[in-house]
């Protein structure tokens, strides 16, 4: 089938001016180290908090795992992997951890013990505190701390995940003792000391084995932030970069352009509460009708995969037998002539998304798609906080998002249980079935991963069919620096681990 790409001219151009301006201001300046000895990182958004009790945000929960160090963590396949501490399983309801013996001395020359655990997760479990993360350990009954490293956690019920559960920053729990202020100034042993944040576009950390210091500098337009990069204002940058300005850079040689596989899933949500969008033949017709591979080669430079369900398929519990739904106008037409709409009679849709300009150029592609076949769709774009404060209340037909860093299959029950609509949970559609409610909850209830993750991938199956989600691609992480820059590495979640290693040549 021959595919219509004539929005690739309109994808491409809207760049042009910019990238005319970027030339112009650059002339044939090359990029050069940035003054003083700092290594300086170019950041979309800033942190928001750098205490890892209450950060959710993807920039803050990246540059706490370089300050904080976590009982836990993760392999190639999203299972968890020995941290801090290993364990093992006592009963169905208890986990002995053992701490190790690195990474166990705070910033301010103390050692962390089993106390701190016991203390950093008390007060995560505390409901006066709110800490966000309180529900996903809500099946600890209580911890005991037997000795100074050894940490026993009793469960309320069987939880196969429970191990995963604990990647959070460890913090000190005589400084918590005395309302120390982590958000500002965090405390913790990882391989990077807190410096100075003296305002949100400047935050500082030092890296312990060799003392390098590091500045992560808020530069929130994306060509601005390049700009810097060309300049030698900044020294590296990773992902929120418009592909063009990715293809600009490639051709640079004074710059790398690393790219890696991600994990991020991007997706359309729908109100399924709505006269229209809440018929399955709608949703079955707008995912039929999107040309996802045409989008990911001309609009998004090739840096991203279709997705056909929230995990990717090498996960422990994705589903590796599902695939992207096809490219298929005729059968989406037909799907919309069943539900009595057509070309000549349109669906009429409204889509909401950010202000971020990418963002409005993917939807218009989308809304581009969708009007080949019937379905004419109005954009509405938000600041950031009305549209997501819309998203949540459950104002809105149609939207796009993108959920980042998700692990454990635990998100299932967040997304899509019938108990988790807002503010309970993430359940933003307003989905409910309970076919779903049954297979989270029979996942839930099994005793061990295989079992688990034979349910999740039924449950993933059938919402493939349902269509809560239409699912788009997951995202390509880019990392863009200086030429002389080496050692850093991609991860699939986007983390900044890698930053433990870079180094000048």
């Amino acid at each position: 089938m021959k595919r219509d790409l004539s929005f690739r001219s309109q994808a491409v151009s809207s760049l042009l001016i910019g990238l005319f301006v970027l030339a112009l201001l650059l002339g044939q300046t090359a990029c050069s180290r940035s003054s003083g000895d700092s290594l300086r990182f170019g950041l979309a958004s800033a942190p928001i908090t750098l205490d890892p009790r209450f950060a959710t945000d993807a920039t803050s929960e990246r540059i706490n795992r370089l300050l904080y160090r976590r009982l836990v963590g993760f392999d190639e396949n999203f299972l968890p992997v020995p941290s801090l501490a290993t364990w093992r399983q006592i009963t169905p309801t208890q986990y002995e951890f053992i701490l190790g013996k690195k990474g166990r001395i705070y910033h301010d020359s103390t050692r962390l013990t089993s106390v701190d655990v016991k203390t950093t997760y008390d007060f995560i479990l505390d409901p006066r505190n709110a800490s966000p993360h309180r529900k996903q350990l809500a099946t600890i009954e209580r911890i005991e701390t037997p000795d100074m490293d050894t940490i026993h956690f009793y469960l309320n019920r069987p939880d196969p995940l429970f191990p995963g559960r604990l990647s959070i920053g460890i913090m000190p729990a005589s400084r918590m003792a005395t309302g120390h202020d982590f958000s500002r100034i965090p405390i913790g042993s990882g391989p990077f000391a807190f410096m100075d944040w003296p305002n949100e576009g400047r935050l500082r950390l030092v890296r312990l084995a060799d003392g390098q210091t590091f500045e992560f500098l808020y530069v929130p337009d994306p060509t601005v932030r390049v700009l810097k990069l060309l300049r030698g204002e900044i020294d590296m940058l990773q992902n929120d970069l418009p592909p063009e300005l990715v293809a600009y850079l490639a051709k640079n040689e004074n710059v790398q352009v690393i790219k890696g596989e991600g994990s991020n899933f991007t997706y359309l949500g729908f109100n399924l509460n709505d006269a229209i969008v809440g018929r399955l033949g709608i949703r079955r017709a707008i995912a039929y009708a999107l040309d996802r591979e045409a989008i990911i080669k001309y609009v998004l430079g090739g840096a991203a995969r279709p997705a056909a369900a929230l995990f990717l398929p090498h996960h422990w519990a994705g589903n590796p037998a599902l695939s992207a739904y096809p490219y298929s106008p005729e059968k989406a037409q037909t799907l919309l002539r069943q539900e009595g709409f057509g070309l000549d009679h349109p669906v009429y849709l409204t889509h909401k998304t950010s202000t971020d300009p990418f963002r409005i150029r993917l939807v218009t592609i989308i809304q581009n798609q969708l009007a080949k076949v019937g379905i004419d769709v109005q954009l509405r774009s938000y600041d950031w906080g009305t549209f997501y404060g819309d998203i949540k209340a459950g104002r809105f037909q149609m939207y796009s998002l993108t959920w980042v860093g998700i692990k454990t299959p635990d998100i299932f029950r967040t997304i899509f249980h019938s108990s988790a609509v807002p503010p309970e949970g993430a359940n933003r559609g307003r989905f409910i079935s309970t076919q779903a409610d049954h297979l989270i909850e029979t996942a839930e209830s099994s005793l061990d991963l295989k079992t688990q993750a034979l349910y999740y991938r039924k449950l993933q199956a059938y919402l493939f069919e349902e269509l809560p989600y239409v699912p788009l691609w997951y995202e390509d992480h880019v990392f863009v620096a200086r030429r002389d820059l080496v050692g850093y590495t991609l991860a699939v979640d986007g983390n900044y681990d890698s930053l433990v290693s870079v180094n000048s040549r």
